[in-house]
């Protein structure tokens, strides 16, 4: 059983290593207050940002801004293609889906429907079978020789 100290040390010993291992993140996210309150104070009075002409701009930054967004609109533009093909594959799947679907259930009514016209075939010859059973039945008690000439198929 260890001491209760040392659980409290080892508690506060793991809360700063993960609090050290984000503080870069979290100061890299989130703006500083002062320089949002000084951000809302310039817009409060009407100052808004306004970009420099390119004469007045680092070159080299330029070029790099413009490489930058050169590939983010290029992945962009693959992104939407790629999104494009897998909606029209996944609506010809659907279709195709769709179509096999109603495909499956026509078979399955066929069959169904096939099925009734069967089961009401057997019990017709059941009928009738039964009745030449009985016919035949009737005729051998009346000692007749010939009662089995008209067997029903």
């Amino acid at each position: 059983m260890t001491h209760p100290a040392l659980r409290t040390v080892a508690a506060l010993t793991t809360g700063l290593i993960l609090m050290a291992g984000t503080a870069p993140a979290l100061a890299q996210t989130v703006p500083p207050p002062e320089s949002t309150a000084q951000a809302a104070a310039l817009q409060a009075r009407g100052e808004t940002y306004h970009r420099a002409p390119d004469t007045a701009q680092n070159p080299d930054e330029l070029a790099a801004t413009a490489k930058l967004n050169a590939m983010i609109a290029a992945h962009n533009e693959a992104a939407a293609r790629q999104e494009a093909e897998a909606e029209a594959a996944f609506d010809e799947a659907s279709a195709r889906y769709r179509a096999e679907a109603a495909a499956a259930a026509t078979l399955q009514a066929n069959y169904e429907a096939d099925l009734r016209t069967a089961a009401a075939a057997r019990a017709e010859y059941d009928q009738a079978r039964a009745t030449w059973e009985a016919l035949i039945r009737a005729c051998e008690a009346s000692g007749r020789r010939d009662c089995r000439a008209n067997a029903p198929d």
